[in-house]
């Protein structure tokens, strides 16, 4: 199983895409030691750098949302919270229950699915508005 950044999920706003490509980079990790049956602190380790990175993303994000004034940023930022609470009952439910293919599969599509979806259609609006907000800005 792998999960990969494709072109079609670039925003062009190089912060946000590094970040981005991390977390894909990241998620697949975590699939990988699920289906291989690595160590509980391979797993563990993952778990909670995806935690961290999801959230310091969100911040960078929420940071750019509110310094150009960005019109939807609650319904943006109410995605993010729902992003959090998919993935905190995917975590509780791998330490209650470890790893199994229905997991990776709920995973898969809940989070990777996620996403996807989030990036493809809400962060790339939010970037058509940032870049004209900023061009906005430097030609004032």
């Amino acid at each position: 199983m792998s999960v990969e950044w494709t072109k079609d999920l670039q925003t062009d706003i190089q912060e946000i895409d590094s970040q981005h490509k991390e977390l894909f980079s990241r998620i697949d990790g975590l699939l990988n030691a699920w289906a291989g049956g690595r160590g509980l602190a391979e797993v563990e380790t993952t778990l909670k750098f995806l935690e961290e990175y999801a959230t310091a993303h969100f911040k960078t994000e929420e940071r750019y949302m509110a310094r150009y004034a960005y019109t939807n940023r609650t319904a943006h930022m109410a995605q993010h919270s729902v992003f959090v609470k998919s993935f905190e009952k995917l975590k509780k439910r791998y330490f209650q229950k470890g790893a199994d293919a229905e997991l990776i599969a709920e995973t898969n599509d809940l989070i990777v699915d996620w996403f996807r979806n989030h990036i493809r259609y809400v962060d790339r609006a939010f970037a058509l508005f940032l870049k004209l907000k900023m061009h906005e800005s430097r030609a004032a």
